[in-house]
């Protein structure tokens, strides 16, 4: 998770036809810690028991509802709408969710804001859309860029949450092998290769060196040593055992040929 201070952003459910797809936000707002759920005129006024809100009770007892939006938006100094385009025109920026998102983080970071998102019917209305400083919209397929409320929620959250420099980083030095053990690793795969017959295996420098890099390249953790390991001599005591019995023709007494 990023350090995105959560708890400026207000997600704004407008008109919410369908208890279960508020349940489903609240969750999805929990899952990634974004806690400040605001509902302008929802369709049922038992949202609270809605049963697709698995583990995000506070968020659900929590959430406030208001008659208008512009009573939701108060210290708001951004506001940002999610839409599907269609065949609409729009007369404020839009960006797709990777742009918008990085432009709403930055604002997080300094001061609080809303994301908005419309009724399942119709989305978000050119009332609602006046309040929008920009939109943002995910890159669905133009023959069906209608998503269910829940899942698009889910969607916007997790790109302002997720951090993608985590993604990048190599596991931890304190968790690779040591150097020690993972040459010990490579001479035992040398020595089973040479046993086993292997036909691209030849003798040398050369052969040790390609093997070497392949096992670095693995980024070996200490338990994953001792278990390859483990694997490798038993198949090289299997292999050198097979080998070393005798034959069936050689088992048979001469005289009884």
């Amino acid at each position: 998770m990023s350090e995105l201070p959560q708890a400026n952003l207000r997600v704004v459910l407008i008109e919410p036809r369908n208890p279960l797809n508020i349940g489903a936000a609240a969750r999805a707002m929990s899952n990634f810690g974004f806690l400040d759920l605001r509902l302008v005129k929802p369709y049922d006024v038992a949202f609270r028991e809605a049963v697709s809100a698995v583990g995000a009770g506070q968020v659900m007892e929590s959430a406030r509802v208001y008659v208008t939006l512009a009573e939701a938006l108060e210290g708001v100094s951004l506001v940002v709408g999610a839409t599907g385009i269609g065949n609409r025109q729009f007369h404020h920026p839009l960006y797709r969710l990777e742009r918008g998102g990085r432009m709403l983080k930055r604002h997080l970071a300094a001061a609080p804001a809303a994301l908005l998102f419309g009724c399942e019917k119709f989305g978000l209305s050119n009332d609602d859309l006046s309040h929008c400083h920009y939109l943002v919209h995910i890159p669905t397929r133009a023959e069906h860029d209608s998503m269910n409320l829940g899942q698009a929620v889910a969607l916007c959250l997790y790109e302002l949450a997720r951090a993608p420099m985590a993604a990048r980083q190599l596991p931890g030095a304190a968790e690779l092998a040591p150097g020690e053990e993972v040459e010990r690793f490579t001479q035992l795969l040398l020595k089973l290769l040479e046993e086993s017959g292997y036909s691209e295996f030849a003798p040398g420098p050369a052969t040790v060196e390609k093997a070497r890099r392949l096992v670095r390249r693995l980024s070996l953790r200490s338990g994953d040593v001792n278990l390859w390991m483990g694997i490798l001599r038993q198949a090289l005591w299997r292999m050198r055992k097979e080998t070393a019995a005798p034959s069936a023709d050689s088992a048979i007494p001469q005289d009884t040929i």
